[in-house]
């Protein structure tokens, strides 16, 4: 069992900046992928970014094109922690913010993913 808490969220004027955190409980954490989605009113969620699970120290990131260049995803191992820093923050990434874990290559697709945090909002004023 993986349990997710997603912290970091809230208000920000648009190109700020926040650092998302997702803790995990888990001895095994560092076997996920762990991939960061989001809601926004009104729309279904969507996938945000994605760290593979560490093979010899080495995790492989994806993003999806929207967040390319302004969001970095990274884990700590040993602090069973996954971040997302985003940066130059649009209007448009107003939304709450999942954090989400499992096993699969499917990185993107929601239903892959076994675990999930209870979300933090993040809200861009404009």
């Amino acid at each position: 069992q993986v349990q997710l808490v997603e912290s970091g969220g809230g208000l920000v004027q648009a190109g700020g900046s926040l650092r998302l955190s997702c803790a995990a409980s888990g001895r095994t954490f560092s076997t996920y992928t762990v991939g960061w989605f989001r809601q926004a009113p009104g729309k279904e969620r969507e996938f945000v970014a994605a760290i593979t699970w560490s093979v010899a120290g080495i995790s492989l990131a994806y993003y999806t094109d929207a967040v390319k260049g302004r969001f970095t995803i990274s884990r700590d191992n040993a602090k069973n922690t996954v971040y997302l820093q985003m940066n130059s923050l649009k209007h448009d990434d107003t939304a709450v913010y999942y954090c989400a874990a499992g096993r699969s290559r499917e990185y993107a697709t929601m239903k892959t993913y076994n675990y999930w945090g209870q979300g933090t909002q993040v809200t861009v004023s404009s």
